[in-house]
């Protein structure tokens, strides 16, 4: 536990406090302070949770209309990170994760294999029951030796699939020793037009390997700004529930390498919650599980006494939410940020801001309240990354866009049932807690990230700080009147057209 100092927004959040009130995005703007720093010279690197880095403080959210494998490679991409949802079976969602670790590798340092004494009925039986994406693979001998190569050119000119592999493989594919750095790999492959580089010691046994694919997107691309593991893939998250089940998923996505877990529910307080958590830090200690969602700091505390690795701040700001309207709970947003953060930051635990952002500015208020990260839901889901449909109405392009405790996304999945602590209930008895509706087509989600860090940066920029830490640390805000919020937006103008930054309506 940390000693924190008092920081200078701590009288303001105090006052209100005093007062009775909470507030959120809309009732507060930061004071600008003498700086130092260009918005382009600061430094927005941060963490979602304890050991999982960010390049970029931004987290799409686990809805089945924003995050699935499109939006969390983009994401990542772009250096922030994407959490696969849970509205799907276990089998889809731990294909969906695969599919982002092997959408960029280095080294892959243990290759599936196959014995050449295998048929190649029995390879393709085993690609379609694993939901393997790739097609080539090295094959070995009953003594572990390397001895060939089979891929998707050799399986399409063989007429008969009882054949062994050993008669269709390629034979003597070229080798190089383990510990070849991928450089050098990358030379190797290009000088010898070859898209598998298998590594082997001395003994030819396969020691790792190398795709062309992957080699040339890290060696050619500017992969920098990439939210990228030690070994060169994609970062990305999962939900899961509570209870057996959620254990059951866990393991699931645990084989396909997931880097971090949230717990999604809609509320992380309970005591069936904190067993799953303390289960899943039990059996998986080095895996970093983020928890929520909670407004309080009552129970950010429980959550880190239980494990907790990050925690989600938020219940019922997101535009598709109606959970303070239904059930007639939940603190306002930036209350629950602060609130929450100075806790959780005696623990050295992250906290992700999640709902309630509708501008770019929200973002920077966010992080300045205590926030580490922000996740995103509707911000996100106009995009063509988003796996929402496309509408076209009044003239312009839409996306679908709901909540997971919409009545849609409830009868669809058992798992938002769950979220919503409703598995039991009939159709008819549910009790919905969001909203289907529409979002205006964002573009691509480069064109609305590009917008969103550089307001992050220009807000960074007037408040003078070089990183988040320090906007976290050294952010002080105004309360703002009706006038005062009113003056902020763009006033006695009819707009003509729209800037790519703010929308009306």
């Amino acid at each position: 536990m940390i000693n924190m100092p008092r920081l200078a927004k701590d009288d303001f959040f105090d006052k209100i406090a005093q007062q009775g009130f909470a507030i959120t995005y809309d009732d507060v703007r930061m004071k600008t302070g003498h700086s130092k720093v260009l918005p382009a010279n600061v430094d927005v690197r941060t963490r979602f949770s304890r050991n999982i880095s960010l390049q970029i403080p931004i987290v799409s959210a686990a809805m089945d209309t924003v995050t699935e494998h499109q939006m969390a490679i983009g994401i990542a991409r772009l250096g922030g990170l994407g959490i696969i949802h849970k509205n799907m079976s276990v089998k889809q969602q731990a294909s969906e994760v695969a599919t982002v670790k092997y959408h960029m590798n280095g080294i892959i340092e243990k290759p599936i294999s196959l014995r050449d004494d295998q048929t190649i009925e029995q390879l393709l039986n085993m690609k379609q029951e694993k939901d393997y994406k790739f097609d080539t693979f090295p094959i070995i001998n009953s003594n572990g030796t390397l001895v060939g190569l089979i891929t998707k050119h050799d399986i399409d000119f063989c007429n008969n699939y009882s054949l062994p592999i050993s008669q269709v493989m390629t034979r003597k594919p070229i080798v190089e020793k383990d510990g070849l750095s991928i450089e050098n790999a990358y030379k190797t492959m290009k000088s010898r037009k070859i898209k598998v580089l298998p590594l082997v010691n001395g003994n030819r046994k396969l020691k790792g390997m190398y795709v062309f694919s992957d080699v040339k997107r890290l060696v050619d691309g500017n992969q920098s700004g990439f939210n990228l593991d030690s070994k060169g893939q994609l970062i990305v998250g999962a939900a899961i529930g509570v209870g057996e089940a959620a254990l059951e998923r866990l393991e699931a996505l645990m084989r396909k390498k997931v880097d971090v877990i949230v717990i999604d529910t809609a509320h992380g307080d309970t005591d069936t919650y904190l067993d799953t958590l303390k289960q899943i830090k039990s059996k998986y200690c080095s895996l970093d599980v983020v928890v929520g969602n909670i407004s309080e700091a009552s129970s950010a505390k429980n959550l880190i006494d239980a494990g907790a690795d990050g925690i989600k701040i938020g219940q019922g700001p997101g535009s598709i939410c109606t959970t303070r309207i239904i059930a007639g709970i939940g603190c306002p947003q930036v209350t629950a940020i602060y609130n929450c953060a100075k806790i959780a930051e005696e623990y050295g635990i992250p906290v992700c801001a999640d709902g309630g952002l509708r501008y770019p500015g929200d973002i920077p208020i966010a992080i300045g309240a205590g926030a580490y990260s922000v996740m995103m839901g509707s911000m996100l889901a106009g995009t063509d990354e988003a796996p929402g449909e496309f509408v076209f109405q009044e003239g312009r392009r839409w996306k679908t866009y709901r909540g997971m405790g919409s009545l849609g996304a409830m009868t669809a999945s058992k798992e938002s049932r769950e979220r919503y602590r409703q598995s039991g209930k009939n159709r008819d008895e549910l009790i919905p807690e969001g909203v289907e509706g529409i979002v205006p087509y964002k573009g691509t989600l480069r064109e609305v990230i590009v917008q969103y860090i550089g307001g992050l940066r220009n807000g960074m920029g007037y408040v003078g700080v070089e990183n988040i830490d320090e906007l976290r640390t050294k952010a002080d805000f105004y309360l703002l009147t009706a006038a005062a919020r009113a003056e902020s937006h763009p006033h006695d103008i009819k707009i003509t057209k729209e800037a790519p930054n703010y929308q009306v309506g």
